[in-house]
C-alpha cells in the first residue's frame, strides 16, 4: 500500500496550508516546475496544475526543483518508514542509514535478501522512485544544509554528502535546487562560522510539533551510561560507532528545532550519524495522531492534555539497546547504569572527547564475547546468549532487521522475557505496537507515568519519564 493519501485529500491540505502532511506527501507544481511541501505558504496552484509524489526524490525525478521559500526537501520523513516493517520501509531506513553511499543498490539489496531488480521494482512502485534517486535526493540535502551552516569548501561538502565527484555534486545541487552552490551559500549572506574543532559541525534537526523534550531528553539522562553519555551545558551529549570512526554529539532542544552538533572522526559519516540521531529522538514521528489515539483513554487522556508530543526515546544501535534492557532486568536503573559503564570502561574502544568527559563508545557484540560481568549467574547467560547471537549474525537489530524475524529469535533466548523483548522492539525495531508486558513493565511504567499499576494504564507511546532538566 502506497502512503500516499488521496488525491483530493492531498488537494485540500494544500488548499489550507496544512502543515501536519509535510513529509507524507510532496505537491509539484506543472506550471512552475516547483514542488513544495503542503504548508507552503505560497499561493494556491489551480488543480489541474498539481501532481502529488510520495517523496522528494519521485518529485526531483519527474524534473521539479526544490520550492526555495518552504524548502521541501528539509521537512521530516514519512512517519511510515519508522512504524511499517515491509521491505520497503526496510530498505528506506537503510538509505538514510548511507547504506546506498556505502555499499552501493547490491549492498542494501543484499542486507535486505532481495534481487537489484526486485528491489527497485518495489521501490519505484511505492515510493515513486529506485533507491539511487532516493539516495541522491538525501546527498543534495545534506548538501544543503552543510553549504549553508559550516565554513566547509565545497570539494569537502562534496565528500562529506556522499557523491563521487565534484562534478556530481555541482550537477545535482544545480539540478535539484536551480541553483549553484557558490549561490547557495552566497544567500545565507555568505556566513560561514569558525569551525570549534576539526570535524565538528553544528545542524538542525527539524520535527513535527509538538514535541515534550522532558520525558525525551529526561530518560535519556537518567539512563546515561557513564564514560558513554552525559549532559553538559544542557546538551545531552554520547559517543556514536560510525563505519569510518567513532564520533560524538551533543543534543539539544529548542522550540523550533533540535540543535545537534556532531564531530566525526570521517565526514563520510554525516549521513548516517544524522539518521541515527533523528531515529534516537524520534523526530519523523506523527505526534498529532498519536496524541489523537491516547487521548482516546479516559486514563491517559488528562496527561496528553498536559504535556502533548510526547514521544519515547529510541536508540541508535540496536544492538547496545538489547544488551542494556538485559543489564536492566529486574534491577535499578542507578545499578544498570554502573554496570553498563563498568562494560564500556573495560571493553569500550577509546573515543578522544577534548569538550567533556566522554571516553569510551558502547561495546560492540564482538567485544562482548566472553566478557565477565557481576550478575546472577541467569542474567551472565542470558547475556552471553544475546551477544553470541549478534556477533554471530544471527540477530539483527539494525535498521533494515526483519522484525517479526528479530523479535522471534530474541524471545528464543534463554532468559529473554515479554518485558525485555517488549523494550528492544519498541525502541530498537520501532514497533508502534509494542506492550511492556509482565509485572516489570506495568509497575515501571506506571510509576513514571503517575498512574496505577494496572496492564491498562500503560502502552508504548505513553511511557514518559522523570522531566528534563
Amino acid at each position: 500500500m502506497s502512503p500516499l493519501p488521496d488525491t483530493e485529500l492531498c488537494y485540500r491540505a494544500v488548499q489550507s496550508r496544512d502543515a501536519r502532511f509535510d513529509g507524507w506527501f510532496f505537491t509539484a507544481v506543472t506550471s512552475t516546475g516547483i514542488y513544495c511541501r503542503p504548508g507552503c505558504p505560497a499561493a494556491t496552484p489551480q488543480r489541474r496544475n498539481v501532481r502529488f509524489h510520495p517523496s522528494a526524490a519521485a518529485a526531483q525525478q519527474a524534473g521539479f526543483r526544490a520550492c526555495k521559500r518552504c524548502r521541501p526537501d528539509a521537512t521530516p520523513g514519512s512517519p511510515e518508514w519508522d512504524l511499517r516493517a515491509d521491505v520497503v520501509a526496510r530498505a528506506m531506513r537503510l538509505i538514510a542509514d548511507g547504506v546506498v553511499d556505502r555499499d552501493g543498490v547490491p549492498g542494501l539489496a543484499g542486507q535486505l535478501g532481495y534481487g537489484v531488480r526486485q528491489l527497485q521494482r518495489l521501490l519505484r512502485a511505492e515510493v515513486g522512485a529506485g533507491p539511487l534517486a532516493i539516495a541522491r535526493a538525501q546527498r543534495a540535502q545534506t548538501a544543503r544544509v552543510l553549504i549553508e551552516t559550516t565554513d566547509l569548501g565545497m570539494a569537502e561538502i562534496a565528500f562529506a554528502a556522499g557523491f563521487a565527484s565534484i562534478r556530481q555534486f555541482n550537477d545535482t545541487v544545480r539540478t535539484v535546487f536551480a541553483t549553484a552552490p557558490t549561490d547557495l551559500r552566497a544567500r545565507v549572506g555568505g556566513r560561514r562560522p569558525s569551525p570549534a574543532a576539526p570535524g565538528s559541525l553544528s545542524l538542525r534537526l527539524s520535527f513535527r510539533s509538538p514535541l515534550c523534550p522532558d520525558n525525551l531528553f529526561g530518560h535519556l539522562v537518567a539512563t546515561a551510561v557513564p564514560g558513554v553519555e552525559e549532559v553538559r551545558d544542557g546538551a545531552y551529549r554520547r559517543t556514536l560507532r560510525l563505519a569510518h570512526g567513532p564520533g560524538v554529539v551533543a543534543l539539544r532542544p529548542t522550540p523550533e528545532h533540535v540543535a545537534c552538533k556532531l564531530t566525526l572522526t570521517d565526514v563520510r559519516d554525516l549521513t548516517s550519524a544524522i539518521s541515527r540521531c533523528r531515529r534516537l529522538l524520534d523526530l519523523d514521528a506523527d505526534p498529532v495522531a498519536v496524541d489523537e489515539l491516547l487521548a482516546g483513554d479516559p486514563v491517559l487522556a488528562p496527561l496528553v492534555a498536559k504535556a502533548p508530543g510526547r514521544r519515547v526515546p529510541r536508540t541508535v544501535d540496536g544492538a547496545e539497546l538489547a544488551v542494556r534492557a538485559v543489564l536492566g532486568q529486574q534491577v535499578s536503573t542507578a545499578a544498570a547504569r554502573t554496570c553498563a559503564g563498568r562494560l564500556a570502561e573495560t571493553r569500550g574502544a577509546p573515543v578522544d572527547d577534548p569538550a567533556g568527559g566522554l571516553r569510551r563508545l558502547f561495546p560492540s557484540p564482538e567485544a562482548l564475547v566472553g566478557a565477565e560481568v557481576a550478575l546472577p549467574a541467569s542474567r551472565r547467560r542470558t547475556l552471553a546468549a544475546l551477544v553470541e547471537a549478534l556477533a554471530d549474525g544471527r540477530l539483527d537489530l539494525g535498521p533494515g532487521s526483519d522484525r517479526d524475524e528479530a523479535l522471534a529469535t530474541l524471545s528464543g533466548l534463554p532468559g529473554v522475557g515479554p518485558w525485555t523483548a517488549g523494550v528492544v522492539a519498541m525502541r530498537a525495531l520501532g514497533d508502534p505496537d509494542a506492550f511492556l508486558e509482565g509485572d516489570l513493565g506495568v509497575r515501571r511504567g506506571a510509576a513514571a507515568l503517575g498512574l496505577p499499576a494496572t496492564p491498562g494504564a500503560l502502552t508504548a507511546r505513553s511511557a514518559c519519564w522523570r522531566p528534563w532538566r
